[in-house]
């Protein structure tokens, strides 16, 4: 249950994530320049922490090893290449779908994704089943993406941008499921976080150069309001979380917790920000992601009294 919440707090903070970074990428006119500022803030903020502490000095080293060892795969340490993916749909997509549609499309990658990493064992906890119960809720929260972006799909390039934050939610499953794996190497959550913030940074950083050669520098100005800013800082807390919580409960069952999370913070968020207003169908496939959460948990404790 303390895994359960801790996830729906970290999707909170993704939806209050997804609404600056989406608002400073329409003040620079640019998402994925928007995503990689507030990631240097975040990583800047890891590098001058996770040094000077010993646990995070000691788990640096222990995944320095199991990488020489094999303990790890060089593939499990790229889940920031999957953050950057989403921060940047986060700046790209949200100014004109809103935050709750936006997130609600997330629930559907999401979802898929991270019954396909339980399945496959990607995540520290290993292998889990498809039973009935955890592909139920999937299958939930696939319906509610189509509830919640009926009265969306329209209009002009709408489609691809729904598409674009469903690809992001199967890649932030596979993030917390390899992360979730480097952090129960390193024994602490911010070598992984540390780690998971320097991929994304490169990765937003080469992208923003290709950008920039082919449409020429953006014509946005950077906003100085701090709080616009805040999001990498937000995203550490997020990926911290993670990081932990995903061994307790596995991949399925926390991505639907945080995104119910991410579902309470964006309906509120729409509702007294300025821009898009979630609908009734928004409020719906709120209520029925919800019933996606339930139903999957349920599904995990049964296979836990099977085995």
């Amino acid at each position: 249950m303390v895994a359960i919440a801790a996830a729906m707090v970290a999707g909170v903070g993704l939806a209050a994530q997804a609404r600056l970074n989406g608002e400073l990428g329409a003040r620079l006119g640019n998402g994925v320049e928007a995503s990689l500022v507030t990631t240097a803030i975040g990583l800047a903020v890891l590098l001058a922490l996770v040094p000077t502490l010993p646990s995070g000095r000691r788990g640096l080293r222990q995944v320095r090893e199991a990488l020489r060892t094999g303990g790890l795969r060089w593939w499990h340490c790229i889940g920031g290449v999957c953050g950057a993916l989403f921060v940047a749909s986060q700046g790209i997509s949200v100014g004109a779908l809103g935050v709750a549609v936006f997130t609600v499309a997330v629930v559907g990658g999401t979802a898929a994704g991270s019954l396909a990493a339980d399945r496959w064992g990607l995540g520290p906890g290993g292998r889990s089943p498809v039973t009935p119960a955890r592909a139920g809720g999937a299958l939930l929260c696939v319906a509610a993406v189509a509830l919640a972006g009926q009265d969306r799909l329209g209009g002009a390039g709408t489609p691809a941008l729904i598409v674009l934050p469903l690809i992001a939610g199967v890649a932030i499953a596979i993030q917390t499921a390899i992360n979730g794996r480097v952090a129960a190497v390193a024994g602490s959550p911010w070598p992984a976080t540390l780690v998971n913030f320097t991929v994304a940074g490169c990765t937003l950083a080469l992208a923003l150069l290709v950008m920039l050669a082919v449409r020429g520098l953006p014509g946005g100005r950077l906003a100085v309001e701090p709080w616009l800013l805040a999001a990498g800082l937000i995203g550490i807390g997020v990926i911290a979380v993670a990081t932990l919580a995903v061994r307790h409960v596995g991949v399925l069952v926390f991505g639907l917790a945080s995104v119910a999370g991410q579902l309470l913070g964006a309906v509120a968020i729409d509702t007294v920000a300025p821009g898009p207003r979630p609908t009734p169908a928004t409020w719906l496939a709120t209520a029925v992601t919800f019933g996606a959460v339930v139903l999957a948990a349920r599904g995990g404790r049964l296979r836990e009294s099977v085995g």
